[in-house]
Formats: C-alpha cells, structure tokens, sequence
C-alpha cells in the first residue's frame, strides 16, 4: 500500500514537470488542463494517506519527490507573473496590445 502513496507523490511531480514544461513554451491553456489533473492526483493522495504511512526511507523519497515538486511550482509562478500582469491590465481596460 506504501508504494501507492509514492506512486501518487511521482504522478504529481509529474504533472508538475509537464505543467513547467508547457509554461515554459507559453501554452497556458495545458497548464490549466495539468493542474486540475494534480488537484485530482493530490485528492486522490489524501484519501490514499488515511489508509497508509510510508516508512522511514519512504518519508526522505516523499520529501525529495517534494522540493522538486515546490520547485516546479515557483518557476512556473515566475513564467506566469508577466501573463498575469498583461490579464490585470486587460481586465482594467489597460491593454498594453496595439491593435
């Protein structure tokens, strides 16, 4: 049962390293899609972790598996700080876009 709960924390990191990976080239519609699928892993996680722990080695794994995970997360913050500044200034009828 163990190895499910890992196999949940790989899968996220995963869809974390997808999800950077299409920021990075700017798809941010794959991003959203990528993220609602983590929810769900990390959903499914949480119910998973009522019925199991991870032993000792298991905990360092999860923690490594972690930070890549936090990561992942703060560069992808960081590539969508500028889209977000460009969506509050169209939402206030600040268009920076020439027409």
């Amino acid at each position: 049962m163990n190895a499910d709960l890992l196999n949940y924390y790989e899968a996220i990191e995963k869809a974390s390293a997808d999800m950077l990976a299409a920021a990075r080239t700017g798809n941010w519609d794959e991003v959203v899609k990528l993220e609602g699928a983590c929810v769900l892993l990390i959903s499914q996680l949480k119910a998973a972790a009522t019925h199991s722990q991870l032993a000792g080695g298991e905990t360092q794994l999860k923690t490594r598996i972690m930070q890549r995970i936090l990561l992942n997360d703060a560069e992808i913050r960081h590539l969508a700080e500028p889209w977000l500044e460009d969506l509050d200034h169209v939402l206030q009828g600040k268009s920076r876009l020439v027409h």
